[in-house]
């Protein structure tokens, strides 16, 4: 087990099971860059280009910690970038879930894929070139939503994209929140401030 694996179960970062093995099985330095790879141990975010940045690892274990991803659920997750929170998520939901994994930049959509491509997925991850701010309907409704990059506002399309009892995990401004979908159009809200992201962009079409 890595050392920043074992800093985070210390300080209570990680506490789930299946999130602490996927932790442990999906290596982040498989995910940098190959000028960065050796900062992989360092739980701070890393530049991975086009302005982006591979999240804070405390940051992505806290996220995930609120998202509680399990086997056979189907999520959304919004601008993966290198990959590494959608392989996260794959390890935690496999054999039968389904991540969705939008990105709408084409070189780092190719990037994250090609990082993921070094754990033998297979069907439980599914990339796509987008805009990520309007969800992803075609394979809507989704059990959860993740994204990785502060909104001002939490989308509509994202809201109803959710199943009744889902959970969105998203930044907004500089808090993380949470929102569970009690009923249609019920929403029950908590916000974690005290935290920064680069910017979720939505494309002027």
């Amino acid at each position: 087990m890595s050392y920043l694996v074992e800093n985070l179960i210390h300080q209570t970062w990680l506490k789930t099971d299946n999130i602490i093995q996927a932790f442990k099985k999906i290596k982040r330095a498989d995910f940098l860059p190959e000028e960065s790879k050796n900062l992989a141990e360092l739980n701070e975010a890393l530049p991975i280009g086009f302005g982006q940045s591979i999240s804070q690892p405390s940051v992505v274990a806290f996220m995930l910690e609120l998202l509680q991803p399990k086997p056979g659920e189907k999520i959304l997750d919004i601008g993966y970038g290198s990959g590494w929170t959608t392989a996260l998520i794959a390890e935690s939901i496999k054999p039968n879930g389904i991540v969705v994994a939008i990105e709408r930049i084409k070189e780092l959509k190719e990037f994250g894929e090609k990082n993921i491509s070094k754990y033998n997925f297979g069907q439980v991850v599914k990339t796509v070139l987008g805009d990520g701010t309007k969800g992803y309907i075609s394979e809507a409704p989704f059990d959860k939503i993740l994204a990785s990059a502060f909104a001002e506002k939490i989308p509509e399309e994202w809201k109803k994209q959710l199943k009744i009892g889902g959970l969105i995990v998203a930044p907004v401004k500089n808090s993380i929140v949470l929102i569970r979908k009690n009923k249609e159009n019920e929403f029950e809200e908590m916000e974690y401030p005290g935290f920064v992201f680069v910017p979720l962009i939505e494309e002027n079409l």
